[in-house]
This record gives structure tokens, sequence and C-alpha cells, in this order.
């Protein structure tokens, strides 16, 4: 059990009433026997895509052969430890690289083609109101930061989020779900590969503070039958305080951090069989700090996959 959770777990028993120390507790008449604990509810999908092209010498026209592959994972654990306190962790996790034939036929190097490591723990206070009050904490980052081909490194940039707010659950099913959270929080983003000397090669690392308000609705539900899965999530996140505001006074782009960012993924599944699925992934970004316009992602695959639920 996390920190978090067994500091909640200890709040809410001394809500319920706990003895003062030193009080004994005599129970009125027999004990009755505990009941099993909840067991935590699980959901797996994995899945590993591949596409590959080749040519013979006889072709003309600069045809080149081709290999790429990626790996989609997410995993959910979830659990009501009491009537009053649940949990909920997440982890999405995405790898993939292409790798292209130069026109001699040689094999040049991998290029990455996806890369995404998001881990969320989040606990909510399910007190029976209309809404439920949330802690949660969040860390995005990826494999390899290939920005820099001569300096890759691992787990490169990373973003930590802490919030605290309230959530709302409309319906939470074992295929459909729909949640929605709004809340204050605090984000620190750690670059350690930022070149500051050119000349020297001189890299260091820079840290970015800023606080706000986030807004994240998350949503799955089968489409037309259980062998085809929707699943969304939009994230909405507006900055009110940046640490480096000062550093950015009087620069074109002094107040681009104060734009919202958004995030909007878009995952249809359709299960030919139970180990070959189809797969479309759709994701609009939008970060001013990173370009004034929005990005669009979006992958078709055919492949393997396992589910477990």
């Amino acid at each position: 059990m996390s920190l978090l959770s067994l500091i909640a777990v200890l709040l809410i028993g001394q809500a319920d009433g706990a003895a003062p120390a030193g009080t004994a507790v005599v129970p009125d008449g027999p004990v009755a026997s505990a009941g099993p604990a909840n067991p935590w509810k699980i959901t797996l999908d994995a899945g590993l895509m591949t596409t590959q092209n080749a040519y013979s010498d006889s072709w003309s026209g600069g045809e080149s052969g081709s290999l790429s592959w990626a790996t989609n994972w997410a995993f959910a654990a979830q659990k009501q430890y009491t009537p009053k306190l649940n949990h909920k962790n997440t982890t999405k996790l995405s790898f993939g690289q292409t790798v292209s034939q130069t026109e001699s036929k040689k094999w040049n190097r991998p290029v990455k083609s996806t890369d995404l490591i998001d881990l969320e723990s989040l606990l909510r206070l399910t007190l029976g109101l209309v809404v439920d009050p949330f802690v949660s904490a969040r860390y995005e980052t990826q494999f390899r930061d290939a920005s820099d081909p001569s300096n890759i490194r691992s787990f490169n940039p990373a973003t930590i989020t802490g919030s605290l707010g309230a959530a709302r659950s409309f319906f939470n099913e074992k295929n459909r779900e729909l949640t929605m959270r709004l809340g204050v929080s605090a984000k620190q983003r750690i670059n350690r590969n930022v070149m500051v000397d050119p000349v020297n090669l001189t890299r260091a690392t820079a840290k970015q503070k800023n606080g706000g308000l986030e807004y994240i609705t998350d949503y799955r539900t089968p489409v037309f039958s259980d062998k085809v899965q929707y699943v969304a999530k939009l994230s909405v996140y507006k900055a009110f305080y940046n640490s480096n505001a000062d550093a950015l006074a009087g620069l074109p782009n002094e107040d681009y951090w104060k734009s919202p960012d958004v995030n909007w993924e878009n995952t249809l599944t359709a299960s030919i069989s139970k180990y070959l699925m189809v797969n479309l992934y759709l994701q609009w970004l939008y970060d001013k700090e990173v370009d004034v316009r929005g990005r669009l992602k979006e992958t078709l695959s055919l492949g393997l996959t396992y589910s477990y639920k």
C-alpha cells in the first residue's frame, strides 16, 4: 500500500469514531468474523503490431524495404479498501521503432516511432456525496530521449503532477466507465539533457514548476458489441503560475504558458479473434509552449492482442 493510501485509511478510521488512546473497547456481543477483503479489480490490454516490406535488387525506382513494430500496454488495478476509500492505479506503456533501407539496400539504424510511460495513482473518498474528494499523483516520461542522438538518455524528460479536487463517477462497470475530475494541480517538469554551452557541449538539468486547474475525463464503452471497445481520455490544464515567468518576460513567447494544454486520446479496438485485433489510435495535442499549432497523431494497426478483465 502506498503512503497516501495508508494516511487516508488512518484518517477515515479516526473520522469513524475511534476510541481515545488508553480506552478499552468491549464488544456488546459476539464478535462476527470479518468477511473477505474486497479484491483488486484488474484489467490488462496488451498488443504487438508489426509491418514489413522488402524488395529485390531488380527493382528500379528507389523502392526500399522497411520494418516497423510497436507494442502497447494498458494496465489498471482498482480496489475499494473500505466503503469510504477507493484506490485506482493505471499504467500505460508504449514503444515502437521503424527500420528502413537505403538505396544501396543497407539498413539504417532504428528510429523511434512511439514512446510513452504514464503512471497514475488515484485515491477517492467515496462518501456518498454528489462528488468524491480525490488526491492523485502522476508520472509521465519516455523510455529513451532521442532528441539528441549523441547523448540518448533514459526516462527523460519527466513530468510529475500532484492533484487535489473533486471527482464524479457516473458509472463504473466491467466494460463501461465514465469519470470526471476537476482540481488544482502542481506540476514539475524535469529535463536532464538541456544544452547550455554548444561550444563545450555542456549540458545541465532544467526544472520548471507551475500550478493551475486540471480537468480530466476517462471514458470507455463497447461499440455495437463486446468485441469493439472505445476508450477516450481528455485532459485540459490551465496554468496560473510558472516558475520561469520572470525569465520569459519581454520575449515573444512570454505568455505562451498561460494557454490551456489539451491532450485528447481516442482508441478504438476491434477483436477479430481471441488474439488478433485491429487498433485505431487518434491523439490531438495542444501545448503552445511546444508549438502554436495543434498536433495530431494517427495509428492504424493490425496485430496480436491479449486482454484480461
